[in-house]
């Protein structure tokens, strides 16, 4: 059974102090449809920009806001891939955030990672043989992760725990969270995309548990901006061997302060936009309505009074005939209002969504 070795250090608990200052001064962050939405997709476009950087994208980030709508760069196929894979695992995490009573299990964490390497809402095996992990330029190995047949178990008993941890409430959050990013490092159940998919499950750990912070942080950019404390942080132990230095019984107590301080730092630049924003108006419950795909149609409505059913479905990354019938159900609900027939049908905001506008 996995039981980390750790202890809260003086530092860690005052970054556990300054995180529920800032999350509750969030909390209470006036949201119009026009600010949440510019907010999330910061958010988005910075997570994606820095999660694949660390693992050696060369797109800036307004060239990921480029290829986030569509847009393409000559010689970086395999770059605008892992963002638009990116992309589609954050949206894969909003589906799995839908259900209130979500408990983690191995085909999501295996379907995240479907997303990040293959681009596809499909769950990927673990790895089948052994994996290392070697310095760049020297070769030198850095680190031996446990063996191909020790994984599956391995990440049972992380799921299991992690998703004990939550329901029991013992732990502070974070230290949840900043645990499950240690341990699925650790174990490296892939030969790639490891990094992505942590992080990724890091950030559906803190939504389950009630610090998502309206989706509008990065932790992504803070790993980024200092790669070799990273790196240093979470390397425990003097052996590069799992079997030898890694197992439950290794001391992460200086990870688990570091990983507390990023999100000290990342909840605190949130709140400094709360702080300026106080005096909007409060409009989260009528928001509380719409699905991913309505929040992401609204958020188009911004650039256009009406929009088409092909161009609802570029948006959205559907077939013609499935935005048709959203289209169709949204006007239904009073989401839409429609106006034409076949090709020249469009499709407008009722006026309450229009005022969010």
């Amino acid at each position: 059974m996995f039981q980390p070795n750790f202890q809260i250090t003086a530092k860690a608990a005052q970054s556990l102090m300054d995180i529920e200052v800032s999350r509750q001064a969030v909390s209470s962050l006036p949201v119009t449809a026009q600010l949440l939405t510019s907010l999330r997709e910061s958010a988005r476009l910075t997570s994606t920009h820095y999660s694949t950087q660390i693992e050696g994208n060369r797109l800036t980030e307004a060239e990921v806001a480029v290829v986030a709508k569509g847009g393409t760069f000559p010689n970086r196929k395999r770059d605008e891939a892992e963002v638009k894979n990116y992309f589609l695992a954050l949206d894969y995490l909003d589906q799995l955030l839908a259900d209130s009573s979500l408990q983690l299990t191995t085909a999501s964490v295996m379907t995240i990672h479907g997303c990040v390497l293959h681009g596809k809402e499909k769950p990927t095996p673990y790895r089948d043989g052994q994996n290392a992990i070697y310095e760049s330029g020297s070769r030198n190995l850095i680190y031996m992760p446990p063996e191909w047949r020790d994984v599956p178990q391995l990440m049972e008993e992380l799921l299991s725990w992690v998703n004990e941890q939550l329901t029991m409430g013992e732990l502070p959050a974070p230290v949840i969270a900043g645990i499950a990013h240690y341990q699925f490092a650790t174990i490296h159940p892939y030969y790639d995309g490891n990094g992505r998919t942590a992080r990724l499950l890091t950030n559906l750990i803190l939504h389950l548990s009630g610090y998502g912070l309206k989706g509008i942080y990065s932790l992504e950019e803070h790993y980024a901006r200092n790669l070799q404390g990273y790196y240093q942080a979470i390397s425990v132990g003097e052996s590069h061997n799992y079997y030898e230095s890694r197992r439950s019984e290794a001391d992460i107590s200086q990870w688990v302060e570091y990983f507390c301080q990023g999100m000290a730092d990342s909840f605190a630049s949130v709140r400094v936009q709360a702080e300026k924003l106080k005096s909007r108006p409060d409009q989260s419950m009528l928001l509380r309505e719409l699905d991913p795909r309505q929040k992401r149609i609204l958020a188009a409505f911004r650039e256009s009074r009406f929009l088409s059913t092909k161009e609802i479905a570029e948006h959205l990354g559907v077939s013609p005939s499935t935005a048709l019938n959203l289209g169709n159900s949204w006007s239904d609900s009073g989401f839409l209002q429609k106006s034409g027939q076949g090709k020249s049908r469009r499709y407008e905001l009722t006026p309450q969504w229009v005022e969010l506008l």
